[in-house]
């Protein structure tokens, strides 16, 4: 079940935080290639390097949230903040967007840390600042619909669905990591257990709540 688009016919403005989000990915992970395993281990989030100096450590918060560990990880979070970060930032409005955004990031990567903080396994991608888009995108647009690749079908479903049926299977997944550290198969599933929490509160909290009408 691929999420390939939605209908932003309704759009009021032109998605520039969304589009420079996308390239700024794009560009890092091109620079993280360059830079191999010495880069990675620099700008990534080591959860007991930060535990050991918080300070010192303070960039790969931000830094991490760029990085990626391979194509498919890159395409899959570009996929999933294309389509529908688009409608979060004409909500919210860029400025908002952003401080939205990072900071969907940093509840994604502390939530990880709660339980893995003596962990010296890399920790890095978009994917909990894009559950944070998620979890805003369920709150603002609870009846929108999203085209899905089905198979060698295009076919509409729900957002609630299509949305729900990923972040209930990072919840289980996230639960059945915790005695593991919660790195199973190098995926770090509180963390997008934590970053929809946090889209849905802050979309909450901003204002951000459906206004009753269909969502693009």
């Amino acid at each position: 079940m691929l999420p390939i688009g939605d209908d932003d016919s309704s759009s009021r403005t032109t998605p520039l935080v969304t589009y420079a989000l996308i390239a700024m990915n794009v560009l890092f992970f091109l620079v993280e290639m360059g830079g191999g395993d010495a880069f990675i281990m620099k700008w990534a989030f080591l959860p007991a390097r930060f535990m050991a100096n918080p300070a010192a450590d303070f960039p790969t918060l931000f830094s991490s949230m760029f990085m990626h560990a391979g194509w498919l990880h890159l395409g899959g979070n570009m996929l999933y903040l294309w389509i529908f970060g688009n409608n979060v930032e004409d909500r919210f409005g860029h400025g908002m967007f952003v401080i939205f955004y990072l900071l969907c990031g940093l509840g994604a990567t502390f939530a990880q840390l709660l339980f893995s903080t003596g962990s010296n396994v890399p920790n890095l991608g978009a994917s909990g600042a894009i559950a944070g888009v998620l979890g805003a995108y369920i709150l603002m647009f609870p009846q929108g619909r999203v085209r899905v690749l089905q198979g060698q079908q295009i076919i509409q479903m729900p957002a609630l669905i299509v949305i729900g049926f990923w972040i209930i299977l990072q919840l289980f997944s996230g639960i059945g990591s915790i005695s593991t550290s919660a790195e199973t198969g190098g995926v770090a599933y509180m963390a997008h257990v934590g970053g929809f929490v946090a889209g849905f509160l802050l979309a909450f909290l901003f204002g951000g709540r459906s206004q009753g009408r269909l969502a693009r």
